[in-house]
């Protein structure tokens, strides 16, 4: 019998050794899967760090993270507080939309949308989408809208001739003639021309300027339009004394055989041009008109309604990352001195827009977009004044920071 316990005993003690070394070996490849998953992990972040200027913004985490909305964050709260959740409709985690997410995440197809199951194989169709890359400050955020303008859009303007442009006449490719500055001092830029303006949807007009014409789809005009808000753009700069050289072309007019789908090509001629007319050009802005409405258009400052601006960066570009900066740059100026005029910066993709905006021609292009189909040209005058205060400084700062460098080469 004791032989036999002795056995029993034995057996019971090789059995728990057993056990336990199942359950060590068990512990050692979660240990090392979980350790593997972290060195995964922190590969991933060094290679996305080293590509971020040449991903997609759409795919980058700052494009995420801007996106996310407070009310995500109340409502992680949520789940931990009870009652902070009363409308379970709107709750971020429900079950309706978590799948909602879920789905949209893995197919790009929102559920809510028909339209979006054909938008990522028509380029341009799902014209209200883009990935916010810094947020403004303003009360109420929107995306920029884009609308595609027919042939027949134009009809109005044949039938109701436009009202003339008021205080600017525009010019044809030139250099502005220069305002004096403050001091009555020559250009900063000691007379070169460094900023290029034109306006690649050169006919967008503003309906409070149009005789006759309500329809904001038809808010084109071969003569009153965008090309007035770059010439306001162009004077504001030679007067804080940078050298502006600005493009009064207007392409449906001009361009035989005219196709709005090419009409990046077609500006993108206009900039080959006026860069080998114009050698110092290192600042390229492309000046357009948003397609919302007023409220998403316009804000209240100082008691005075001011068109608000947008900055859109093209993810095509593989260098979009550094016309991002630049942007941000003005942005954040721009945001200082006059809180709620822009609505941030935004990217746009190929499936999205045009992707390119021809901002691969340097790292200081940009695109930006004063006011909506709504406002008055006096609206969008007012934020240009304030959009060249901001665009002057970056420059002149960035000017200083190059000066010690120029005057080695020099001597």
């Amino acid at each position: 019998m004791k032989w036999t316990s002795a056995t029993w005993n034995f057996s019971q003690v090789r059995k728990t050794f057993q056990s336990a070394s199942s359950v060590g070996k068990t512990f050692m490849v979660l240990s090392t899967s979980t350790l593997a998953l972290f060195v995964l992990i922190g590969l991933g972040g060094v290679l996305q760090s080293r590509l971020m200027s040449t991903t997609s913004p759409v795919s980058s985490m700052k494009g995420l993270a801007a996106s996310v909305t407070n009310q995500f964050f109340i409502d992680m709260l949520g789940m931990e507080v009870p009652h902070l959740n009363k409308d379970q409709k709107k709750f971020t985690f429900s079950q309706h939309n978590v799948f909602h997410f879920a789905f949209q995440m893995m197919t790009n197809i929102n559920p809510s949308d028909p339209k979006s199951l054909v938008a990522s194989e028509v380029p341009g169709m799902d014209l209200t989408k883009s990935t916010v890359l810094v947020k403004g400050s303003e009360n109420n955020p929107s995306a920029p809208y884009d609308f595609n303008p027919g042939s027949n859009n134009l009809e109005a303007e044949a039938k109701n001739p436009p009202l003339p442009t008021p205080s600017i006449e525009p010019t044809p490719i030139s250099s502005v003639s220069p305002s004096p500055n403050a001091v009555g001092q020559p250009p900063k830029t000691a007379g070169d021309n460094i900023a290029f303006i034109y306006q690649t949807h050169s006919n967008e007009s503003f309906l409070p300027e149009l005789k006759g014409v309500t329809d904001p789809d038809k808010a084109y005009s071969d003569k009153v339009n965008i090309i007035s808000v770059g010439q306001r753009l162009a004077q504001n700069l030679e007067r804080d004394g940078i050298g502006a050289v600005h493009s009064s072309t207007v392409y449906p007019s001009t361009v035989k055989g005219f196709e709005y789908p090419y009409s990046y090509k077609y500006s993108a001629k206009t900039l080959q041009e006026a860069v080998a007319s114009h050698k110092d050009l290192d600042y390229f802005f492309d000046i357009h008109r948003d397609s919302g409405a007023r409220n998403k258009t316009t804000a209240t400052i100082d008691g005075k309604e001011v068109a608000q601006v947008y900055f859109i960066i093209g993810g095509k570009n593989p260098n979009w990352k550094k016309n991002e900066e630049f942007a941000s740059k003005i942005h954040q100026v721009l945001e200082a001195k006059h809180p709620g005029v822009s609505k941030g910066i935004h990217a746009k993709e190929a499936s999205e827009g045009n992707g390119l905006y021809n901002q691969n021609i340097s790292p200081n292009s940009i695109l930006i977009e004063v006011g909506g189909p709504y406002n008055t040209l006096e609206e969008c005058y007012r934020a240009t004044d304030w959009l060249a205060e901001a665009i002057s400084e970056v420059i002149l700062n960035a000017k200083k920071v190059d000066a010690p460098a120029d005057t080695a080469k020099k001597s």
